[in-house]
Parts: structure tokens; C-alpha cells; sequence
């Protein structure tokens, strides 16, 4: 059956559908009551390897405010079950042995995605069955360096110091991390394709950690080889990089389909740097969605006015929303770009 709502593909197409597609970063999540009676009853790691309440909960989004895309629940680290690291979630993640030496990189197990993540297919199955055609799925998965920080860090980071340092005295290890870590992404993307993805985003979450010289040495070449394998699967592939304004003319440089503008820059300006000729997506900063009415509307209409600018446009947040958000700017943030 043909996805009855194909405004988010057309757009990642460089096409205009009759109104600008939006979908949320994180728009399954604990700012919905339906989401959190659901995890009243399991835990976030039970959560991610239920096929069936991964569906329920990537659909209640949809059911509720008639966004143009839905996004597959499921979190960024589960690929660490295919190299044998435990990942605890309390609610941050939580890696207890960091990885840091050449020695403890050559004893992870490494295994393939195929082995390890079926549960995130079954979801991917599950959430297409549940959604019923009405919009596309999106896949997702972190971006080599994102994914080897967290890795390297044992959880979340302010400074990345151990990250950076590893890049800048041992360079070698760093790549040869980072090469291991995109083989399998790429994988790990594969198999939510074969399994019935609508299109991937890659999540560059903490790039804006590198100076932009030294992401241009250190972890452009892996995104870019990340980029280019999955775009061979023929579906959209977005890159989402945070800490945009730093970093927007290497993300520039990239294959991607659709570039993701964080909030850190005007949209026409991001658009500027990155070529008219391209499509991008965003860029609301999440807390505007606690301002009233007005302002969201305000808000909202300027962003897909400069997003005419270039060649095609995606409505979303600069990063993701907050659990403190009033579902009911939700559904007014909807309404106001569908009739901007």
C-alpha cells in the first residue's frame, strides 16, 4: 500500500508539497502522558528491545498532533550490544568501563548487527504495521564520533577530555576506533532499511566538541564514509550536526540528502553557507515551544519563510524537545507551519 502522507519525502526530494512536512526531534518521549504510562511499567532498556511497545509509542506522536514523519523509538548507544558493552540508563547512559586503550579496543567482540540488534528491526516492522501507511519512518543512528564518545567517556560530556585526547596523542587509535564503530553503523542502517525505513537520520550529536579544523581531520572522513555507504541504500539520508554554526562548512561537504540546522544560526543564514541548491531541516530552538501562542506562531512562520530559500525544507526543532513541553504547543507548532 502508498504512504498516504508523502509530504516528508517530497521535501527530502527538493520538491514543495502543499505545505512545509514537520516532524520533532524526540517526539515520542516524556513530555507525553500516553509515553509515560507506558514506562511506568518497563524500564527504558525493556522499553528499546520491545518490538511491540517501541510501535505503540512511535505512533502516539502521530495519533496526536498529525505530524508529517514518525521517527523509530529506540536510543543511539544499542549498538554497543554488538560489541559487548553494557549500557545502563539512569536516565543518562551510563557505560561502567570506558574504552581508552589500543588494548581494550582489539578485545571488543565486534560483532555484526545482524547478530545483536534484531530487536530493532522486529520494532522497525512493528512500527511500520502500527503507523498503517499513513507517514513515512524514520531510522536513525549516531554518528561515528557521537557513538565512540560515549564509548570513550563512559557516559555524556562537557569536555570530551578524554575523547580529544585519545585524537590528539594517539590519532591512530582514534581512527582506527572510529573506522571499526562506522563499519558497523553502516550495518546497523542496512538492516532498518531491509526491515522497512522511509529514510535514516544521523546524529552527530556532539560534534561541536572539535575545534572545526580538527573535526575536519579527525571525524569528517568517517562521517563522510558513514554518509556515502548508506546513501547505496535509496532512501534519504539526513545529517543532523550540532553546533551548526561552527561547523556547518563541513557538514556542507557531506552527501547528505537533507543537512539538519541546529538553533545556533538564522536558517537563511545556515542556507547561505550551505548552498541554496541544498535541502535542509529545523530549526525552532525547543524552548521557544514554552513561549505563548503568538510567539510559537511568529516563530514558526519566519522559519518556513527562510526555508523557501532553499531548495527544499523540513520543519523541525534545533534539537530535541523537552520533556517539560506542553503537548499542547505541540499541536499548535503543527498547525502553525502546516498553514504557514
Amino acid at each position: 500500500m502508498a504512504l498516504r502522507n508523502t509530504s516528508f519525502l517530497q521535501a527530502c526530494r527538493g520538491e514543495r508539497p502543499a505545505h512545509t512536512p514537520i516532524w520533532v526531534m524526540r517526539q515520542a518521549g516524556r513530555y507525553l502522558p500516553e509515553y509515560r504510562e507506558v514506562r511506568a511499567r518497563v524500564t527504558f532498556e525493556e522499553l528499546c528491545r520491545s518490538p511491540e511497545l517501541c510501535a505503540e509509542v512511535t505512533r502516539q506522536p502521530i495519533d496526536r498532533f498529525g505530524l508529517d514523519a514518525a521517527i523509530l523509538f529506540s536510543d543511539i548507544l544499542v549498538v554497543f550490544d554488538a560489541i559487548g558493552v553494557p549500557v545502563r540508563f539512569n536516565p543518562a547512559p551510563v557505560v561502567a568501563e570506558p574504552i581508552r586503550t589500543r588494548t581494550a579496543v582489539e578485545a571488543l567482540p565486534w560483532g555484526r548487527a545482524a547478530d545483536h540488534l534484531d530487536y530493532v528491526y522486529q520494532a522497525v516492522r512493528a512500527c511500520k504495521a502500527a503507523l498503517a501507511d499513513r507517514v513515512p519512518l524514520i531510522g536513525f543512528c549516531g554518528a561515528p564520533m557521537t557513538t565512540a564518545s560515549y564509548l570513550i567517556e563512559g557516559g555524556g560530556s562537557r569536555e570530551f577530555e578524554h575523547t580529544k585526547t585519545i585524537a590528539f596523542r594517539e590519532p591512530a587509535l582514534f581512527a582506527a576506533m572510529l573506522e571499526r564503530i562506522t563499519t558497523l553503523l553502516i550495518e546497523y542502517l542496512g538492516g532498518q532499511v531491509a526491515a522497512g525505513v522511509d529514510a535514516l537520520q544521523i546524529f552527530e550529536s556532539w560534534g561541536a566538541a572539535f575545534a572545526p579544523d580538527d573535526y575536519r581531520v579527525h571525524v569528517l572522513p568517517h562521517l563522510r564514509r558513514l554518509v556515502s555507504a548508506v546513501k547505496a541504500y535509496g532512501v534519504p539520508v539526513i545529517v543532523f550536526l550540532r553546533g551548526n554554526a561552527s561547523l556547518l562548512r563541513q557538514a556542507a561537504e557531506l552527501d547528505a540528502d537533507v543537512l539538519g540546522i541546529d538553533w545556533s544560526i538564522e536558517l537563511d543564514r545556515a542556507i547561505d553557507v550551505v548552498g541554496r541548491d541544498r535541502i535542509v531541516q529545523g530549526n525552532l530552538d525547543p524552548m521557544a515551544l514554552f513561549a505563548t501562542p503568538e510567539v510559537i506562531s511568529a516563530k514558526a512562520r519566519a522559519i518556513v519563510e527562510a526555508g523557501r530559500l532553499a531548495r527544499g525544507h523540513i520543519f523541525n526543532l534545533g534539537h530535541g524537545i523537552s520533556r517539560h513541553t506542553d503537548p499542547g504547543m505541540v499541536a499548535h507548532l503543527v498547525e502553525a507551519v502546516h498553514s504557514a
